[in-house]
């Protein structure tokens, strides 16, 4: 009896350890990215999945897709640098992150920070690109759509036992042509297990 005893508590501090270190998050997402160079507030859903490596370091991927968004996209002459024509364009966003989130791990409201890196993908309607006495304000990102991304940014989780809310504030930085700031905001339910 008493080797059985000894047995169960160990086995009982090495489960909770052991998921203690393997706490896993997932949660779905309503994602706002405001385009700096399209002037464009786009908006769509997402999918967040996070593993703990460490009591207070998770690490999370996240996908999203953004809808898209008409905007007007002016032409300029190259000859002159006159308007030559005013195209009714959309443009719609698809982006990836991975990379770690400071969290306390314990708690029914956990700040956070996180850095991650990835990529975002735009796509636009077709233009008149072809024409080749006319380039436009965003010709840098339709002509290359996926562009490395850096995205640091804060937060705050609240929850109830495994269930919650999560609400995320950041800068994507999108590299086309230089760095482009974008400001992203996420909110949605999460549930840790």
């Amino acid at each position: 009896m008493r080797k059985f005893t000894v047995l169960v508590i160990v086995l009982s501090c090495g489960s909770s350890c052991l998921l203690a270190q393997s706490r896993v998050e997932a949660g779905i997402f309503i994602d706002y990215l405001s385009i700096s160079q399209t002037r464009t507030d786009n908006f769509g859903i997402g999918g967040r999945f996070g593993y703990r490596v460490h009591h207070n370091v998770m690490l999370e991927g996240e996908l999203a897709y953004d809808y898209g968004i008409n905007f007007d996209e002016a032409y300029r002459n190259i000859s002159n640098g006159d308007i030559a024509a005013i195209e009714r364009t959309s443009i719609g966003v698809t982006h990836g992150l991975f990379g770690p989130t400071l969290q306390p791990a314990k708690g029914n409201f956990r700040p956070f920070v996180t850095l991650k890196g990835g990529f975002v993908d735009f796509r636009f309607s077709t233009s008149l690109l072809p024409y080749s006495n006319l380039a436009s304000a965003i010709l840098g990102i339709r002509t290359s759509r996926l562009n490395a991304a850096i995205y640091p940014g804060g937060g705050l989780e609240a929850s109830l036992g495994p269930v919650g809310l999560r609400f995320e504030l950041g800068d994507e930085i999108y590299f086309n042509n230089g760095g482009h700031n974008n400001l992203r905001i996420t909110f949605g339910p999460i549930i840790r297990f």
